[in-house]
C-alpha cells in the first residue's frame, strides 16, 4: 500500500501544480507542489525497497515451507512411497512447483496495494468528474474481467505441461539410476531417443501454455489502454468546454495510465494463481497419502534390550542375542515382514509388532537390504548413523577400511549420488558398515555380502559375529561362510 499509494497521488499532485502553480504563475505554490511530488517519490522509492525485500522473503518462505512439508510427509509415508507415486513427481515439486507457490505468495502484497490504488484513483476521479470517474470505475474492472475467459484453457494447458514435466523427470531419474546397465546391454541410444521424444512433448505442452499466457499479456495492456484513450478523449473535450481544468485533465490522464499497473498486477496474480493451483494439487496428492502403518491408539512397548522375533507365517523363531542365518531365496519379503514393512503376524517376545508403536519399531529393528541407497555427501556423514558403534569400528567390521584408505580424503571424501564412484562390492560394504554403526537392538541383513569375494566375506562374517555378540542379528544368506559363524541356522 505504501508502494502504490504515492504512485496514485503523484498524478493528482502534478495536476494541482499545473492549476495552482503554472497556470496562475505562482512560483511559491509551484515549489510547494514540487516538494509534495518529491516527497511522494521518496516514499514510493523507499517503500519499493521494503516491498521487494518483503516479497522475496514471502516467496522464499512459501517455497521452502512447501518443500519441507512435502519432504517431511514423504519421509513419514516411508517405504511405501515408491509404490504410490513416481520419483519424478517428488523431484518436480522441489525443482519447479515451489516456484509457483512462492510466486503467488509474493504477488499478494502487490495485489492488495493495487486494489487500494484503484479505490483511491476512482474516488479522486469521481470527486472531480463523475463521468470520467465512472468510466474508470467501470472500464478498468471490465478490462480485468476480460482476462477470465482465458483462465480455464490456461489452467488445462498448465496442468498438461506439469504432467509432461513429471513424466520427463521420472524417465530421467530411471535412466540415471540404470545408466550402467543400459550401456552394458547397448540400450543407451534407445533410451536417449525415448527421452528426446518425451522432451519434445514437454516443449510442445509448454509452448501451448505460453501461447495462452501471451494472449493474457497482450490483453492486460490492450484493454486498460483502450480505457485510457477513452478517458483522454473525453477529458480533452471537457477541458475545451471548461468543465474541467487543464490540471485535472493531466491528472486524469496520469491516473488512467497509472491504472495499467494495478491491472497488470491483477493479471500477474491470475497467472500465478493458475500455476499455484496446479502445483498445490500435486503437493496435496502427496500430503494426502498415509503411511502403510499407523501406531495403535494404545501401543505396547517392545521388550527391553536385544529381543527376539517370531514369524508366525514361517513358524521361525529368532532367539534374542543370537546370530541366526536363514538360507533361503526371495528373502526380501521375509526381511520386510520382520521389520514391519509389510503387514504380517510377527511378535517381539510376547508383543505383536502390530500392537507396538511404529516409531519404536523403526528405531529398534533395522532392516538393511542389499539394494539400499547411498546418498551424496561426505562418507562419514553417510555411514555414521549415530549409534553406539564408532565409525572406524563399523568400517572395520565391514572390512571396508581398504576402501577408505584408497580415497584421497578418507572418511571426508565426498560420495557421488548412490555411491556411483564405488564398485559394487565396495558399495555393499559401505551399506553394511552403515547398518552396523546404528547398533540396533535387532539387525536384519538381507544378502549383505553377495557382491564380495570369498576371502573378504570370511573376514566380514567373523567380524560381524564378534561385533554383534549378545545382540539379535538375522542374516539372510545362502553362503556357508555365514552358516559357519551362526548360532542358529534355518533352511526353510
Amino acid at each position: 500500500m505504501l508502494w502504490m499509494g504515492p504512485l496514485t497521488l503523484i498524478p493528482l499532485a502534478i495536476g494541482a501544480a499545473i492549476d495552482h502553480g503554472i497556470a496562475p504563475r505562482d512560483t511559491g505554490a509551484l515549489l510547494q507542489w514540487a516538494g509534495v511530488i518529491l516527497a511522494l517519490g521518496a516514499v514510493s522509492a523507499s517503500s519499493t525497497v521494503m516491498l521487494t525485500r518483503a516479497g522475496d522473503r514471502a516467496w522464499l518462505d512459501g517455497a521452502t515451507l512447501m518443500q519441507r512439508s512435502v519432504m517431511q510427509h514423504a519421509t513419514r509415508v516411508g517405504a511405501t512411497l515408491p509404490s504410490k507415486i513416481k520419483t519424478g513427481e517428488i523431484v518436480a515439486i522441489g525443482s519447479s512447483d515451489i516456484y509457483s507457490i512462492g510466486g503467488v505468495l509474493e504477488v499478494i502484497g502487490r495485489l492488495a496495494g493495487g486494489f487500494i490504488a484503484f479505490v483511491v484513483a476512482a474516488v479522486a476521479m469521481l470527486t472531480s468528474s463523475p463521468l470520467l470517474g465512472l468510466i474508470v470505475l467501470i472500464g478498468v474492472p471490465l478490462a480485468t474481467l476480460g482476462l477470465v475467459p482465458l483462465l480455464g484453457p490456461l489452467r488445462e494447458r498448465t496442468e498438461k505441461h506439469r504432467d509432461e514435466v513429471g513424466a520427463a523427470t521420472s524417465m530421467a531419474a530411471d535412466i540415471v539410476s540404470g545408466l550402467r546397465i543400459l550401456r552394458g546391454i547397448g540400450g543407451e541410444k534407445q533410451f536417449t531417443d525415448r527421452f528426446a521424444e518425451t522432451s519434445q512433448r514437454v516443449r510442445k505442452a509448454g509452448v501451448n501454455a505460453a501461447r495462452i499466457d501471451s494472449w493474457l499479456s497482450g490483453i492486460e495492456i490492450l484493454l486498460p489502454g483502450l480505457v485510457t484513450i477513452l478517458v483522454l478523449w473525453l477529458g480533452a473535450r471537457l477541458a475545451l468546454d471548461g468543465t474541467i481544468t487543464v490540471g485535472e485533465l493531466v491528472a486524469f490522464y496520469g491516473l488512467s495510465a497509472f491504472l495499467v499497473i494495478p491491472v497488470g498486477v491483477a493479471a500477474e496474480s491470475v497467472h500465478h494463481y493458475n500455476e499455484s493451483i496446479v502445483a498445490a494439487k500435486r503437493a496435496c496428492t502427496i500430503l494426502a497419502m498415509k503411511p502403510a502403518f499407523e501406531s495403535p491408539e494404545h501401543p505396547k512397548p517392545l521388550p527391553p534390550g536385544s529381543f527376539g522375533l517370531h514369524d508366525e507365517t514361517s513358524g521361525l523363531t529368532f532367539a534374542a542375542g543370537k546370530l541366526t542365518v536363514v538360507s533361503t531365496t526371495g528373502s526380501d519379503a521375509f526381511a520386510d515382514r520382520l521389520g514391519r514393512y509389510v503387514d504380517a503376524p510377527v511378535r517381539a517376545g510376547d508383543v505383536p509388532l502390530r500392537e507396538a508403536d511404529i516409531e519404536e519399531v523403526r528405531n529398534r529393528i533395522l532392516v538393511a537390504h542389499n539394494q539400499d541407497v547411498l546418498f551424496s555427501g561426505k562418507l562419514a556423514d553417510e555411514i555414521d548413523m549415530g549409534g553406539s558403534v564408532e565409525l572406524d569400528t563399523a568400517l572395520w567390521a565391514a572390512d571396508a577400511m581398504d576402501v577408505v584408505d584408497g580415497l584421497e580424503n578418507g572418511t571426508q571424501e565426498f560420495l557421488a549420488e548412490r555411491g556411483r564412484t564405488l564398485s559394487g562390492g565396495q558399495r555393499q560394504r559401505m551399506l553394511l558398515a552403515r547398518a552396523l554403526s546404528r547398533d540396533a537392538d535387532v539387525l536384519v541383513l538381507d544378502e549383505p555380502t553377495s557382491a564380495v569375494d570369498a576371502h573378504t566375506e570370511a573376514r566380514i562374517t567373523q567380524r560381524v559375529a564378534e561385533l554383534r555378540r549378545g545382540r539379535t542379528t538375522v542374516v539372510f544368506s545362502q553362503s556357508p561362510l555365514w552358516t559357519r559363524v551362526a548360532d542358529e541356522v534355518y533352511v526353510p
